[in-house]
């Protein structure tokens, strides 16, 4: 695991996205913070709504400050501040050194471009190849992602592709250009099991060749065990609970975070098992509630959590470990 005292690839403060919207606006992320080391993993999981997609796009610019959006606070990437680049560096710094993967590979694809055409316009662009040169790279890329017959795919359309065969090329795309920082937002959705494994070794062996840090986005505690150095439980547009992967599944603090944990099938149960479900659905994030965001939810809930929401503190024997939560599920309070 990155050490996190060193310098970060990454450092994101305080961070907060509002959609303005017709109802309102809408806190999507409210104050997140984190930092990310070269070469490290960071799981960031919660329930659809949570904020986690957003942050993601925030994190790599997608998102600014407009007419539908206000973005504050600092994203930092390699000591550059996203949020003040202008357009033309922000395409500069997209593929070239943030690369990322959309959870649904048919949007992030044009149907009438052949996969080739895909792969070769950022190579060229970025690497500054020409159409001979960008073609052989293409196909490189596709063998390097797992793609049979590459040479033969390069030239066929998305549509005549399987899912996992479109989402290889979304990955070959994110990185042909060898990014310092990879983006997965639910790279493994709509895919069966057996494809979503391999999606997510198929992650870990370039990561590893290319050193290369990552943030996996995931609705799905299951899909980030053993793939992530930390992991972030995001609710209700807030970090709720942080830590080493170990230890967050080892000994949670957050009731969201273990009552996510208990909702994971366990091959030890027995068939047909009904799986735990959390009860209640997530906050109005156009009017969130004063105290906890999830009390509505807890079965631990007291006065206090409807009162005051509660912020990121270390656990009382790991300062690695940080929850927001008056009355942890693992520890006799704060």
């Amino acid at each position: 695991m990155t050490n996190q005292t060193a310098t970060p690839l990454l450092e994101v403060n305080d961070l907060r996205t509002v959609l303005h919207t017709p109802r309102g606006d809408l806190a999507a992320v409210d104050g997140v913070s984190f930092r990310l080391g070269r070469g490290e993993t960071l799981g960031i999981v919660g329930e659809s709504g949570s904020g986690k997609s957003v942050l993601g796009r925030t994190v790599m610019g997608l998102h600014t400050t407009g007419p539908t959006k206000t973005v504050t606070g600092q994203v930092l990437f390699a000591g550059r501040d996203v949020q003040q680049l202008d357009r033309r560096a922000l395409r500069e710094l997209w593929g070239a050194e943030i690369g990322m993967v959309f959870q649904d590979p048919m949007t992030a694809l044009n149907p009438v471009k052949r996969v080739g055409v895909h792969l070769t316009e950022t190579l060229r662009k970025h690497r500054g190849l020409d159409r001979k040169q960008a073609k052989a790279r293409a196909i490189e890329l596709l063998d390097l992602v797992g793609i049979p017959d590459p040479r033969r795919r390069i030239d066929q359309f998305p549509h005549e592709m399987s899912g996992g065969m479109r989402q290889r090329v979304v990955i070959a795309m994110a990185l042909a250009n060898e990014p310092a920082l990879l983006i997965a937002d639910e790279p493994t959705t709509a895919l069966d099991v057996t494809v979503q494994r391999q999606i997510l070794d198929l992650l870990a062996r370039l990561q590893k060749e290319m050193g290369m840090a990552i943030i996996l986005i995931s609705h799905n505690l299951g899909v980030v065990a053993g793939r992530a150095d930390r992991v972030a439980v995001m609710y209700g547009g807030r970090i709720s609970e942080t830590a080493p992967a170990s230890t967050l599944f080892e000994t949670p603090q957050h009731p969201y975070t273990e009552a996510l944990l208990e909702a994971i099938p366990r091959l030890e149960e027995p068939p047909h098992r009904r799986l735990a479900a959390i009860n209640g659905a997530p906050p109005d994030m156009v009017r969130p509630p004063e105290g906890c965001r999830f009390a509505a939810r807890c079965r631990h809930a007291r006065n206090d959590c409807d009162q005051e929401l509660p912020e990121l503190v270390p656990a009382v024997h790991d300062a690695a470990h940080h929850f927001a939560c008056f009355h942890p599920v693992n520890q006799g309070g704060r």
